[in-house]
Formats: C-alpha cells, structure tokens, sequence
C-alpha cells in the first residue's frame, strides 16, 4: 500500500504566517480543495498521515487540548468530503530540544513505518517548505512542495535542496497523482 504524507500548515489549512501557528479552531481554515483531494487520494486507496511540527505547544502559546480540538475539526472536514487520514503524528517540541521526531528528523515518519509497515521508498511526503523536502530526503520518500503555504518560486535559487515535484496546492498534487496510476 503506498501512502503519502501531508504537512498540515500551508497544505491542508491556511499558512498562518511566518513564526505564528494556528491556536485555535477558529483559525484552522481548509484551503481551497485541500478535502477534496485527501478523498480523491483516499478512495484511491491511499493510506495519508499527517506529519506536522506544533512546536507552539512546547512553547506554551497553546495546550495540546486546543491541538487536539483543532485536529478532531480537520478530521471531521475531511470525513464530510469523502477522505480520510489514516493518523496523525505531531511533534510539538521546541526546536532547541533537538529531539528525534521534530521536521527534518525522520522520528515521524519511521514512527507511521513501524505501525503501518510502510515502504517509505514509494511514499509521497507534500510539504510547503523545504524543510518537508528535506524530511522526505532524510525518510527516502519522493518530494513534493506545494506553493500555498510558507514557500514561495521566487525563493527557487536559494533551495539548498531542490523538490521532486512543485505544484501549486495539493489539488493540483493529487490530480497528477493520480494521473500516474
């Protein structure tokens, strides 16, 4: 079964900015189509997991409850449109506590591996930032970068590390997807 990962901030919902996070329900919002494709790539028989940093529970600016409340109304999203995703992983330590699981270490990923007995060689990690591109370098999954969230083309020449793909949302990502199948 091949499986693909989605970073949550600026590929499922709205990209809240540079250094600010989504702290509540009422600011999680669905980007355009976001649902939609998690069904399309769902019922075709994708296992999806989200892999996602939430370093500002670490730091105190929200409680893993609000985490939790704001997770439970992207899964019911999704569940309206169709989709499904088979788990969600989050790291919400600090960046300073250099931990195993924390974007671009691979302690996610591996964790989803273990528990699914997943070939992480033929997953799809889709990230907006190329830190998720590294991640899925580091976890030897292909690489797609989606433009909807915090990176941008114009940034292109100083990418330390180049995507498999570029696409501009995960709409636009799944229906190539699917195109291969």
């Amino acid at each position: 079964m091949k499986a693909i990962f989605l970073d949550r901030d600026g590929v499922i919902n709205r990209y809240p900015g540079d250094t600010k996070y989504v702290t509540s329900v009422k600011d999680f919002r669905f980007l355009p189509g976001a649902k939609q494709a998690i069904a399309r790539l769902h019922q075709a028989g994708f296992r999806i997991f989200v892999i996602s940093n939430q370093a500002g529970v670490g730091k105190g600016i929200y409680s893993r409850k609000e985490l939790d409340n704001i997770t439970r109304k992207m899964l019911l999203g999704i569940r309206s449109a169709g989709g499904n995703i088979d788990k969600v992983y989050y790291c919400t330590h600090r960046k300073e506590e250099n931990c195993s699981c924390r974007k671009p270490q691979t302690g996610m990923l591996k964790s989803a591996r273990r528990e699914y007995q997943l070939d992480l060689k033929k997953a799809i990690f889709i990230g907006d930032t190329i830190r998720d591109v590294h991640t899925a370098r580091n976890a030897g999954c292909e690489s797609y970068l989606v433009l909807c969230g915090k990176e941008k083309t114009a940034n292109r020449k100083n990418w330390q590390i180049q995507p498999d793909k570029v696409f501009a949302n995960l709409r636009k990502a799944a229906g190539f997807i699917l195109s291969s199948l």
